[in-house]
Formats: C-alpha cells, sequence, structure tokens
C-alpha cells in the first residue's frame, strides 16, 4: 500500500519558545502514514526559505518521497502559533506562502505517478480545490480535510469529490452534527467523519452512524490531533473496510500524538 499527501506544507512557529516545527494537513498525513509502517509520498510546493528547508531536510530524513514537489522563490508556508494548557492555539500565518501563490498544476508524469497510489489526501488549506476534477478522474479515492472553519459554499464545492470527508465540529453540539453530515452526504459509497475534540467523534455511510470516544491523555500539545486521527483511520479503513475499527484506531493514535511536540517533532530554534 502508498498512500499520498497533495497540497499543503508549512511551518508552526511557537513565538513562545521561538521554535519551528513542520506541519501542514497534506504533510502531515504523509508523514503520520509513515509513522504507521505505509509507505507514502508528498506533493507540494516548498519556497527558498530556511523554514523550506528544514521541511524537505525532515521529510528526507524521514524517508517520505518528495519528487514531485515544485519549488519557487519566496516563503514558504507558515503559521503562528502558542499553547494553552496543551492546546495549540493559531495566532496567524502567511496564507500558504509560495503554496497560495503558485497553486500546483498537473502534468501528465504527475498523473501518472498519482494513479499508482491507495489513497490521496488533500484540504482546504491545501489550494488543490482547483485540481479535484483533474484528480477524481485518476480513479484514486480522494481524501479531503475541510477542518473547522469550513463555510456552505465551500463544501457544497467540494465534497462531491471526496470519497472521505473529514470535519473538525468541536463547535458544534452532537446532534447538529449529526444533522450536518447527514445533510452533507451526495452519494453511494462517501464516508463522511467528523471529530469534536474531547467529545465523541462520528462516522456517516448513508445508512447509520459509528461513534468513538476519544482517549484521554495529558496532553503535552495537540497540534496534528485531527491529522493523526485522519490518517490512523484512513490506513486502517484501506486495510479491512471496518469503519468502527477505523474509529477507534484514529481515536488511539490521535492520543498518542498529543504526547509529541508540534505535529510530529523535528522542531529547530529560529531568531
Amino acid at each position: 500500500m502508498r498512500v499520498l499527501g497533495i497540497g499543503d506544507n508549512v511551518v508552526d512557529k511557537y513565538v513562545h519558545l521561538k521554535t519551528m516545527y513542520p506541519g501542514g494537513n497534506a504533510l502531515n498525513f504523509s508523514v503520520f502514514a509513515k509513522k504507521l509502517g505505509v509507505d507514502s509520498a508528498f506533493i507540494g510546493v516548498f519556497g527558498d526559505d530556511r523554514e523550506a528547508g528544514h521541511v524537505e531536510s525532515t521529510l528526507r530524513k524521514l524517508e517520505i518521497d518528495i519528487s514531485r514537489c515544485r519549488h519557487y522563490s519566496g516563503e514558504n508556508g507558515c503559521a503562528r502559533v502558542t499553547l494553552k494548557e496543551g492546546d495549540r492555539v493559531f495566532l496567524g500565518s502567511n496564507e500558504g506562502g509560495v503554496t497560495r501563490l503558485n497553486p500546483l498544476q498537473l502534468d501528465e508524469e504527475d498523473k501518472a505517478y498519482i494513479k499508482e497510489f491507495a489513497m490521496m489526501h488533500t484540504g482546504l488549506y491545501s489550494h488543490t480545490g482547483h485540481l479535484l476534477s483533474e484528480l477524481q478522474s485518476l480513479g484514486v479515492p480522494i481524501s479531503f480535510d475541510f477542518s473547522d472553519d469550513f463555510e456552505d459554499e465551500q463544501v457544497e464545492k467540494y465534497i462531491g469529490y471526496a470519497d472521505f470527508s473529514f470535519f473538525s465540529c468541536s463547535h458544534m453540539s452532537d446532534e447538529a452534527t449529526q444533522d450536518y453530515i447527514r445533510k452533507k452526504f451526495k452519494r453511494a459509497g462517501q464516508l463522511i467523519v467528523a471529530t469534536r475534540g474531547s467529545d465523541r467523534s462520528m462516522a456517516y455511510d448513508g445508512h447509520q452512524f459509528y461513534f468513538e470516544a476519544p482517549r484521554f491523555v495529558e496532553a503535552v500539545d495537540t497540534m496534528g490531533a485531527g491529522d493523526s486521527f485522519i490518517t490512523a483511520f484512513l490506513i486502517s479503513y484501506l486495510k479491512d473496510h471496518d469503519i468502527q475499527t477505523a474509529m477507534r484506531k484514529g481515536s488511539e493514535f490521535a492520543a498518542e500524538c498529543c504526547l509529541v511536540e508540534g505535529s510530529f517533532g523535528f522542531g529547530v530554534t529560529y531568531e
């Protein structure tokens, strides 16, 4: 099995520590898949600053294939964050840097390469919305992360392309979340999953709901918790197509990742 993250990469700069960590929804997926023993790759856009260099060198150390990535002059994606009792708090960003300014365009070699994978994962912050129709035509299942600040217009525009859709709904009640994802279901074979922080997560397959309680730990850092849940869920589901087992695997892995600084470590100091 090989899986692909396509879209955003960033450094998360922890302003209170003057330390930056690699991250980004699509990149985290590739890294977490590797941690779970699955061969993975990443396609994205890198800048030419120190931040980009750190992310690239980390991916090489982890032996994640980045051979199809692009490079442009300019700032790599960067977010400023801090921690409040172990919970990450975003303070601002450059909105993807070169990833936003130089959207990915696929050539025929890219398309042939993508067809080799069992699954691809992207999301709202990946700046890949313009590619979804093209990606869908390749016949590789698409996972899409709508994160927590999704808007209905965006959801309606993109969700039809996604075989797996993920929402972070800690700002919504259990009942409201169920109602929302039920209404967003578009077609047979689609799965919609909502995580809700310290409350139970849920998945909907068009016929029934599946629920899973989170695993509670003394969190060091919640950065990447949602991405780790998504990755473990998808890897488990690809292996045995059991939704409840995938929910459990997602919950367990997310708890483990809350014990690590940054999304997955590899912090370096910055000025």
